[in-house]
């Protein structure tokens, strides 16, 4: 599987473009927009598109959905349905930050824990990550040991909770339960940010590092 990361929207969200080496197929993960951004990336690289995941309802991670689902008849997977109510608001979302006029859709699925996803001959394990939203998803490739995590986990930092329906305490339980058994030479891509590992994170994190959960 070959990975591109494509910085969209004025969030500089980490749009990640995946690539089946074996059959050319590919996925393409949380379009925030600048879809013609997006579309460069995948013409560049020869590749087709097959469907979009997404890991939670946030405008900088699912802003660009509709447009690129209907542009190219893609269906479109998760995020888990308690995000429903956050893509029922895009257009609202869009007005209130500026962005070109959005669109709700439905995702042809919603994903829980525990589901599959597939691109060619590629397989991503569904983790279901409350606490940035109620809904988040993350996409991990054993195979591969690559994770998408969305807002749940950054280099550095964590997800906020402050917004909608976070909840603090769901996004430590989902960081702890959900991600760290993954195993340490885990990379992960969040949503902004650089790339780094689940081991990095549970040493250095001041948030959610090894030391710090045990005094918590």
């Amino acid at each position: 599987m070959k990975v591109s990361i494509i910085p969209v929207t004025p969030f500089q969200q980490n749009c990640s473009l995946l690539v089946c080496e074996q059959t050319g197929k590919a996925a393409v993960v949380d379009p925030g927009g600048d879809v013609e951004r997006i579309l460069e990336a995948v013409k560049k690289q020869g590749v087709e598109l097959e469907k979009i995941l997404l890991t939670h309802g946030h405008i900088d991670h699912c802003g660009g959905t509709a447009q690129l689902s209907e542009a190219l008849g893609l269906p479109v997977e998760g995020p888990h349905i308690e995000d429903r109510f956050l893509i029922d608001d895009l257009p609202q979302q869009g007005l209130r930050f500026g962005f070109p006029q959005l669109r709700a859709f439905t995702p042809a699925r919603w994903l829980a824990g525990g589901d599959r996803v597939r691109f060619g001959a590629v397989e991503l394990e569904v983790r279901h990550c409350p606490g940035h939203t109620p809904g988040h998803v993350i996409f991990f490739s054993a195979e591969y040991r690559l994770a998408l995590v969305g807002d749940v986990l950054f280099a550095g930092s964590i997800g906020r909770t402050d917004l909608p329906r976070g909840d603090h305490a769901s996004l430590i339980r989902s960081i702890r339960e959900q991600l760290w058994p993954l195993g340490n030479d885990v990379t992960f891509i969040p949503g902004h940010g650089p790339t780094s590992t689940f081991g990095d994170e549970r040493d250095s994190n001041p948030f959610v590092a090894d030391r710090v959960l045990a005094r918590a």
